[in-house]
């Protein structure tokens, strides 16, 4: 059976280019940096050569990155360390409701420690608005930490415009970009943004290395006291082939950007214009204008979401209903929730997510297998059959007026 991997929000395979950058450190130059003698410097110089590389890609200082293992590790240094860093000075921070679990349960530990924190809402496509986070900040608001792009639903977030906001009255400015990153155009400058997270294993890079920028004027807590790796904020000694194979990745990203986003897009949209077409009783989740090139996220009425994902696996099909992080609870999407949807309709939903790999027929086996497996899981489902008698009103029906749903 064909394999056919649509679940590339939660990891990417590994480009054959950025093995080959990297084997070499994990072979004959495996070096520690922090060695004086000539194996230690080479693995010291392509270190600093990746960090220049990635700083480049996003109109930041070299100074102003530093590695750490993942995007959650990012998140969590750059919340909890300005907390601690500038709780003297106030201690309410900004989210918003959608934001990735790495952020969100970083701030519920804050609120433990005495912090107070405001969860901004989103209107139905998933979009923060400017004005509410206007009204949020406070005199006593130290941080707003806001997603570049939504890793279920793909909304791309005004972060320019949020963080214009944000330095109006003085309040730093995080973002998590761990979706965005190597998606769509980045610079800190033009974003306005303090500080800024990204993952390689989200762009054809290795897992377990990230990056954190820190624009040069803040100020953070160490994440790691120790030695003096990454200027001795992070003290541990640095995963050299990660770190290469992330600057690889991203090279390779920035490079193919344009061609590659204008492909997914056509991909998306054709999939998108048959699901709603095609499939009865559909609505797609999120902006379709405002969103990820290669994210398509639908909910379906009268079924469970686990039952579709167990079928569409059974004909090879890797596709999840939401962050691969969450993969294990019972409870719906907190962002499908967020953008209003009801818990009947968030429990039936389906997140789709295109790569380099994907393919106008692998679109088309994927509609047409989900027409089947939704056929048959409504054929089976008691309140379809009550819907069908006319005993139970559909839900979907309500969201018919706003162009992306399929209600017949």
């Amino acid at each position: 059976m064909k394999q056919i991997y649509l679940d590339n929000a939660s990891t990417t395979p590994l480009k054959k280019e950025v093995l080959d950058a990297m084997m070499p450190y994990l072979t004959n130059e495996f070096g520690n940096p922090s060695s004086l003698y000539d194996l230690g410097q080479t693995a010291s110089d392509v270190v600093q050569e990746s960090r220049d590389e990635l700083a480049s890609l996003i109109g930041a200082k070299s100074s102003e990155i530093y590695f750490t293992s993942g995007g959650s590790e990012s998140d969590n240094w750059a919340i909890k360390g300005f907390a601690e860093k500038h709780a003297c000075e106030g201690k309410h921070m900004i989210t918003s409701a959608i934001e990735h679990h790495a952020v969100l349960h970083t701030f519920k530990h804050l609120e433990k420690l005495g912090f107070e924190v405001t969860y901004l809402p989103v209107d139905s496509q998933g979009l923060v608005s400017v004005d509410d986070l206007a009204d949020a900040i406070r005199d006593d608001t130290i941080l707003v930490s806001i997603m570049l792009a939504n890793n279920e639903i793909g909304t791309i977030e005004p972060i320019a415009e949020l963080a214009s906001v944000a330095k109006e009255r003085g309040v730093a400015f995080h973002t998590d970009a761990v979706q965005a990153f190597g998606h769509i155009p980045i610079d800190v400058n033009e974003l306005g943004v303090d500080m800024l997270s990204a993952s390689a294993h989200k762009l054809g890079g290795p897992k377990g290395v990230g990056l954190l920028y820190i624009r040069r004027s803040i100020k953070l807590e160490n994440l790691i006291d120790g030695g003096q790796q990454e200027r001795g904020r992070r003290a541990t000694t640095e995963n050299v082939a990660g770190i290469v194979g992330f600057a690889k990745a991203a090279e390779l990203a920035w490079s193919e950007m344009g061609e590659e986003r204008a492909r997914l897009i056509e991909l998306r949209d054709h999939a998108i214009r048959r699901i709603l077409a095609e499939i009865p009783h559909s609505k797609l989740n999120g902006s379709w204008q405002s969103r990820l090139a290669n994210n398509i996220n639908f909910s379906f009425e009268f079924i469970e979401g686990e039952g579709m994902l167990l079928q569409l696996a059974a004909r090879g099909i890797c596709v999840s209903s939401g962050s691969a992080c969450t993969s294990g609870s019972l409870d719906p999407s907190h962002v499908l929730l967020a953008i209003g949807l009801p818990h009947e309709i968030a429990h039936g939903s389906l997140r789709v997510t295109l790569g380099e790999d994907t393919t106008l027929e692998d679109i088309d086996f994927t509609v047409d297998s989900l027409k089947k497996i939704l056929e048959l899981l409504r054929s089976m489902s008691p309140l379809y059959e009550d819907f069908k008698r006319g005993n139970y009103a559909s839900i979907i029906e309500g969201y018919k007026n706003d162009g992306m749903t399929n209600v017949n």
